[in-house]
């Protein structure tokens, strides 16, 4: 005799449930990142390996909610319950994951929740869930702008006063725009009416708001294809700006990829060179010089242990850093990054920029950049070479040589801080300062 069917339904296996598999990489991008200090965009690629892109998508718009409102989210879990969660660190993540979709993505209560509870894997459910409903039913809006972590608004403040780190907030709110170099700065009138934007220099223009959905669409745009143009922020190209026209002499790209400062010292007419130690990343910076039509050797190396066959005319060295400047795009850098990372960083900054120093000809010149709001990786450094190097002075940067809007220093540097173009969308945090080999 056959079995008689059961007439109860059979439940779903856990990530049956929809959704379930994304919010699942969501939680293991979230702790690699505040757990063990990855970088969001690299742990992106093994939380979410297997998954469709709209999943990954997902996991990494979760992530990054999380990440941009974490203070806050942390303060309404504390203020609905007094038992939780130091010792459970997962049962708050969890917490987070739902919070951030329901009060950031617009996923109705009942399904956030529905999607949260099997993450907890054996833990305190009725907690996560009483919780998770104590907080729904205040109805509680988010802060606008954002609480900056804690350390973070000391660590600004202590710098740059107490306005800088309010700026900062205000700015993290605002998606950022989308800045363009052109390959041909003689042809800047025509892409700005033909991209429908604003342009604050030759060769630069800022797209509408409209256009771009978080970058899918650049591809499809105008003049994008025949490479007439890359996205570069606006900040990030005045380094390049700084060296003038090349006429071709021979010219370095240190730390290169993925290639825009490349392709600007290119299209200026250096002969460059560019190096970076990411062979993958260097795959991005190949495609980029192809699709625009310039040209630049590339080399994959260690710049510790490689040197150029001869002296140059010129070096720009974005130098690894921080990178606490480009924090309103990567919400990561505020919670993985500390005075430890810093320094740590500033100490490698140091020994790059005293080995690069060493390549240039009599007479040429060093742009070093970092985007890095740390005066460490900036200011200070800076400082601290121009005091052991008596062969270099600082080549003060003119107002005429860099974009509207955009002021230098005093010192003869340039800075941008999250004040910096704000009535106009902001730029991302910068320091870039010319250097220059005395001649005898």
């Amino acid at each position: 005799m056959p079995p008689r069917p059961s007439s109860r339904p059979s439940r779903p296996r856990p990530d049956d449930v929809p959704g379930l598999p994304a919010r699942r990489a969501a939680l293991r991008l979230l702790d690699a990142v505040l757990r063990r200090g990855e970088p969001l965009e690299l742990a992106l690629h093994g939380a979410a390996q297997g998954l469709p892109r709209e999943d990954r998508a997902l996991t990494h718009a979760i992530a990054a909610e999380v990440l941009r409102h974490l203070p806050d989210l942390d303060a309404l879990i504390d203020g609905a319950t007094r038992q939780i969660l130091p010792d459970d660190a997962k049962a708050r993540m969890v917490l987070r994951i739902a919070l951030a979709q329901t009060l950031r993505m617009d996923t109705p209560p009942h399904a956030a929740i529905a999607t949260a509870l099997p993450l907890v894997d054996g833990g305190p459910r009725k907690l996560v869930h009483g919780v998770f409903g104590t907080v729904t039913r205040s109805n509680p809006v988010l802060p606008d702008p954002p609480t900056l972590p804690a350390e973070v608004l000391a660590r600004w403040s202590d710098q740059w006063g107490a306005g800088m780190p309010q700026a900062a907030a205000h700015a993290y709110a605002v998606r950022p725009p989308v800045d363009v170099t052109l390959r041909d700065a003689g042809e800047t009138a025509t892409w700005t009416e033909a991209l429908g934007g604003t342009s604050f220099a030759p060769g630069h223009v800022r797209l509408p708001a409209h256009p771009v959905d978080g970058g899918a669409a650049i591809p499809t745009l105008p003049g994008f294809a025949e490479g007439a143009w890359w996205v570069q922020d606006i900040a990030a190209s005045c380094a390049a700006r700084l060296l003038g026209k090349g006429g071709g002499r021979p010219a370095l790209d240190l730390c290169a990829a993925p290639g825009g400062k490349t392709m600007q010292q290119a299209a200026a007419g250096w002969r460059v060179t560019a190096l970076d130690q990411s062979k993958k990343r260097l795959e991005r910076l190949s495609d980029n010089l192809a699709r625009t039509g310039l040209a630049a050797d590339i080399v994959a190396a260690d710049l510790r242990q490689w040197q150029p066959p001869a002296p140059v005319d010129a070096i720009l060295l974005d130098a690894p850093c921080s990178a606490t400047g480009i924090y309103r795009r990567h919400p990561d850098v505020l919670h993985r990054i500390g005075p430890r990372q810093i320094m740590d960083l500033a100490d490698l900054q140091a020994q790059l920029l005293a080995r690069a120093a060493d390549w240039l000809t009599p007479g040429g010149r060093i742009i070093y950049a970092t985007c890095s709001l740390e005066r460490a990786e900036g200011e200070d450094q800076v400082a601290r070479f121009l005091d052991a190097r008596a062969d270099f002075v600082l080549d003060p940067i003119a107002p005429d040589e860099v974009p509207e809007g955009i002021a230098p220093d005093p010192q003869g540097w340039l800075r941008t801080l999250p004040d910096t173009l704000a009535n106009m969308g902001g730029t991302d945090g910068f320091f870039i300062a010319r250097l220059v080999k005395r001649a005898h």
